[in-house]
């Protein structure tokens, strides 16, 4: 073994003497009298020396150890490896890791005065929604003699986005009007065993505030159940759960699906109220955010969910006060957008409110709307007229919406009526059987539900002209129509 170590360290020399001894091209220095290489050349040949050098030792080496024919192969490779291994640097010592103290329960409390703008909204048009607004967005009669000057807007964030028992809401933030201030007050659990104390605390405040509603985005589907969850945990009553509750998504939903990509309140506050966002964090992100605050005791990456909460809550008054306004007479004029309107029109239909829907649908028709929305809001208008037995009014939408050039399911349905119409209450089944006609072919490839409807009806529509001429129809027998 002593004979092969010694080879070893001979074979390296020998082979970086040759190396050495290879003639080279560079360039020659006159001052310091000697050829130099580029500097990418010369890292090239280093490394290539010591690729040649050490393949070359390695097999130098096997030759060695194979000549000793008693060791298996096994022991020959163990020999090999143990002579040719290189000694890898030590890796460097990590220190210790000391996780920061945490406070177990942080209550942070910021003030706006109420001539303060977010967005386009300034934060005193929440106290001029009247109770029969707030009743039309939420279908809660109970709103019909309150405001939101003793609301309390709730956002929570959360150890998890899919809820259940296990989930923690770790951010309580909260939004009222008081003392001719908005305030954004937020319980912060920096420790996962205080959660009963504040709950507790959280609790009492409730109390003490005595808000007279709730409202939220999407807080009938994740706040509400999850914060009364905790409530119930840890033996508190929830007095919440008892108050009216203005679920602003569904609303927002039916104001503005139709127009907005994205419903998200993220979205809207951006699109609706026009309130800069931009240094927000994704809402996926805050979990992730919290556990690895759990273990280091780094604040700084709670300070981001802190802003992100403090937005919801201002962008949840924002988006409620921009949807409230359109209700009210100065809100049609300042939301010239017929988009806008459509979607109160759709809000008072959803309610029962179908005078004032239809308001809101004929306003939307006077500006400026896509075909699609369009043709939905004459067929909304059309439906009641139908309804109502105004034939004139119904016939004139209808064709209003058949001499669209765009085919679309609402383009066939006013033909189906216009038919419908022809054919029962004025029996001119020539005129029928004309739209008809025009229906079907339109329908071919659109919609098998129409060709179909359109395909009996001009069947029968031919039927009724030869019985009102004397023209007896052909019986065809089942024989018949089997061959």
């Amino acid at each position: 073994m002593a004979d092969i170590k010694e080879k070893l360290q001979r074979l390296k020399k020998e082979r970086e003497a040759r190396a050495k001894a290879q003639p080279i091209k560079g360039v020659w220095d006159e001052g310091e009298k000697k050829i130099k290489l580029p500097a990418e050349e010369s890292q090239r040949l280093e490394k290539d020396k010591d690729a040649r050098s050490r393949a070359d030792v390695i097999k130098d080496v096997w030759e060695e150890i194979d000549k000793d024919t008693d060791l298996s192969v096994k022991d020959k490779l163990q020999q090999l490896i143990s002579l040719t291994r290189e000694e890898r640097p030590s890796r460097p010592q990590i220190p210790a890791f000391e996780p920061q103290e945490r406070e177990p329960i942080q209550f942070f409390e910021n003030m706006f005065p109420l001539d303060v703008k977010y967005g386009k909204i300034t934060l005193s048009s929440g106290l001029d929604i009247k109770g029969d607004v707030l009743t039309w967005l939420s279908k809660e009669p109970a709103f019909e003699s309150l405001d939101l000057s003793t609301a309390l807007f709730l956002d929570l964030e959360t150890t998890g986005l899919s809820g259940g028992t296990g989930v923690i809401p770790f951010l309580v933030g909260m939004g009222y009007y008081r003392d001719d201030k908005f305030y954004v007050t937020q319980y912060f659990l920096g420790e996962l065993a205080e959660e009963e104390r504040m709950i507790r605390e959280i609790g009492q405040f409730f109390s003490e505030m005595n808000f007279e509603s709730v409202v939220t985005f999407n807080g009938k589907g994740f706040d509400i159940p999850l914060l009364e969850t905790r409530f119930i945990i840890h033996r508190q009553p929830f007095i919440l759960g008892e108050l009216p509750h203005l679920d602003f998504l569904y609303s927002a939903r039916s104001l503005w699906k139709h127009k907005h990509e994205s419903c998200r309140l993220y979205h809207l506050a951006r699109e609706v109220v026009q309130a800069d966002r931009s240094e927000d964090i994704p809402a996926a992100e805050i979990p992730w955010r919290y556990f690895h605050y759990l273990n280091t005791g780094n604040f700084e990456l709670i300070e981001p969910i802190l802003y992100h909460n403090q937005e919801d809550i201002l962008s949840l008054l924002g988006v409620v006060v921009a949807g409230s306004s359109i209700f009210s007479e100065k809100g049609e004029e300042a939301f010239a957008d017929a988009m806008d309107l459509y979607g109160a029109g759709k809000i008072m239909e959803k309610i029962g409110e179908v005078e004032k829907s239809l308001h809101f649908f004929e306003k939307a028709l006077d500006g400026e709307l896509s075909d699609e929305i369009s043709l939905e809001a004459k067929k909304k208008i059309s439906y009641y007229f139908k309804k109502n037995q105004d034939w004139e009014r119904a016939v004139e939408v209808w064709k209003e919406m058949a001499a669209v050039e765009r085919v679309s399911m609402n383009q066939l349905l006013s033909f189906r009526e216009l038919a419908m119409y022809l054919e029962h209450k004025e029996k001119k089944y020539e005129e029928a059987i004309q739209i008809t006609e025009e229906g079907l072919v339109l329908s071919i490839g659109l919609s098998s539900h129409y060709e179909q409807d359109f395909a009996r009806r001009l069947e029968r529509l031919k039927s009724k002209i030869k019985r009102q001429k004397g023209i007896k129809p052909q019986k065809v027998s089942h024989h018949q129509i089997k061959k």
